[in-house]
């Protein structure tokens, strides 16, 4: 088959439809989006009949395609890191109880904090679940280990980990596809309490996945993922884990290292190759994009006195993406400096689209909150965080989805009013409900701004899970309908929504404010496609 060139992301989507994918979960977020997006217009896909709508949240995703392994066919799920702190707790008990069908967990990581509020490592996740790890160190391996990880996944009886990062999801290679596999059939699982974890059932099922380890190392050492090249040097060996790879290779312009490289592209750590390193070698440097998940490793069980470097002991940074400079530096090579940033050319800060629903809506939030002051507005993930920056200032938090409506209410129990919350449609249906359920429990004094645009913007545009449904959602959870007020974000109604807003601010309970007003980007994306079709 001709190659073909796809983004990291397309090409771990192309490999999972070639590799006998049945269905695809996933909740957008940067720098994984790309994958569901992929699949959605993949033509084959939609022959092969492979499910492809967005989940409300990670954990519902993580947990359908628990479900469509339960019926013995393969499925993956796909979110960005911090997505994978929502799917924790299913994430983590689908490895006790096993898989039927094939299941593969793609977490793409984002070092530097492009789009994400931290740097955290998804090694560590999957480390914790003791399940297998592939990581990609270019287009080609990220197809071919999606490939063929429903197989492994089958073989360990566990979810497998696709650990990507955001270099790799949005960089483009070549990749030469292969022949595409045969969905499996339903078939139920052959233990019929595999999937019931009742105390007793789980200590078998755990006992069974500790068992699983040494299969899981084995698997390792014999990965074609995982490879040791010999170097004439043995002052220095060195560990390449995925994409850090590549930056390693890029220092040495005919491929070939001085030093011995043990690329390791597949978790658990192949020991032997890693002992054999250790061994030959008069100190080690570790070279990982993330955290310092194998320097740590290397550190505990070969800690026979020779020296390791990595990010642990300042050789390289502890924060940020490595690059093919960070690792110059470390080698003590010399560093490929580029010409100066004329000028001209200056920094230009992130904000709020030209004709976005969220300004307004902003605009008449401030002027209602101008006789109390400032440091009462919290607010959630999503375009609308834009809202801490210039000229609106207007926001006071942002941590995690759905922690407006929460926070505001904690800070209403401490006494601060009036307290505001402010969240997207889309995150509302992710994880605002719960929290708005909270509040109206307990009657909090809180006033929720749920900023409806119809989809999830700051993704592209995706499905918004709460299109149309607000109001009722509301109402079902025991919001009093005289207090859900809708109004529309415009620069005409600013003086009324002022005034509906500082009405409610006034209320002793919950109130739900909904500005609704489409997305600019997706209307006008509309009014393109409607202007084609004519």
């Amino acid at each position: 088959m001709s190659k073909q060139l796809f983004l990291g992301d397309e090409a771990i989507a192309q490999g999972a439809i070639d590799g006998g994918l049945s269905g695809i979960y996933a909740y957008p977020g940067t720098p994984s989006t790309e994958i569901m997006e992929y699949v959605q217009g993949s033509k084959q896909a939609a022959e092969r009949d492979i499910h492809r709508q967005w989940s409300s949240n990670e954990k519902t995703a993580m947990e359908a395609a628990l479900g469509m392994s339960y019926a013995g066919k393969r499925s993956m799920v796909c979110f960005k890191h911090v997505g994978l702190n929502v799917a924790a707790d299913s994430f983590v008990n689908a490895a006790v109880t096993g898989v039927n069908g094939g299941v593969v967990v793609v977490s793409a990581d984002d070092p530097s904090m492009h789009s994400s509020q931290n740097e955290q490592d998804s090694r560590f996740y999957a480390k914790f679940a003791m399940i297998p790890i592939l990581e990609p160190s270019n287009q080609q391996e990220a197809y071919d280990m999606m490939y063929t990880a429903f197989e492994l996944s089958e073989r360990v009886n566990t979810p497998v980990m696709l650990r990507i990062t955001t270099r790799m999801a949005h960089s483009r290679a070549g990749v030469e596809p292969r022949p595409t596999k045969e969905q499996r059939v339903v078939s139920l699982p052959e233990d019929p309490r595999q999937f019931v974890l009742l105390p007793a059932i789980a200590r078998r099922n755990y006992r069974k996945l500790l068992a699983m380890q040494d299969v899981m190392v084995d698997a390792s050492e014999r990965s074609p993922f995982n490879s040791y090249t010999d170097g004439p040097k043995r002052s220095m060996g060195i560990i390449a884990t995925g994409i850090a790879h590549n930056y390693l290779m890029e220092n040495f312009a005919d491929g070939q290292c001085p030093y011995p490289v043990l690329k390791v592209s597949q978790y658990p750590l192949p020991r032997k190759l890693v002992e054999r390193l250790y061994a030959e070698c008069d100190s080690i440097m570790v070279l990982e994009e993330g955290a310092p998940v194998v320097e740590e490793l290397i550190r505990g069980y070969m800690n026979n006195g020779k020296p390791v470097h990595g990010r642990l002991d300042g050789t390289l940074p502890r924060d940020g993406e490595l690059n093919p400079n960070l690792v110059a530096a470390a080698l003590g090579s010399p560093r490929a400096e580029g010409g100066p940033v004329p000028s001209v050319v200056k920094m230009r800060p992130p904000s709020l689209c030209q004709g976005c629903g969220h300004r307004d809506v902003y605009e008449a939030l401030n002027k209602a909150l101008e006789p109390y002051g400032t440091g009462r507005v919290f607010a959630d993930i999503g375009c609308y965080t834009l809202g801490a920056l210039p000229p609106f200032n207007a926001i006071n938090s942002c941590v995690d989805m759905g922690a407006s409506i929460t926070m505001a209410k904690g800070a209403a129990d401490a006494g601060l009013q009036p307290a505001v919350a402010v969240i997207g449609d889309s995150t509302f249906t992710h994880s605002g409900m719960t929290g708005l359920l909270d509040a109206v429990n307990e009657g909090a004094s809180i006033t929720v701004i749920i900023s409806d645009n119809s989809t999830t913007g700051m993704t592209g545009g995706q499905q918004s899970s709460a299109t149309g449904r607000i109001i009722d959602i509301c109402k079902g959870i025991g919001v009093d309908p005289d207090h859900i007020k809708v109004i529309t974000p415009l620069k005409k109604n600013l003086d009324e929504n002022v005034r509906t807003i500082a009405d409610e601010l006034k209320h002793t309970g919950v109130s739900v404010i909904i500005p609704q007003r489409e997305c600019i980007q997706t209307a006008s994306r509309k009014a393109k496609a409607a202007a084609k079709t004519e």
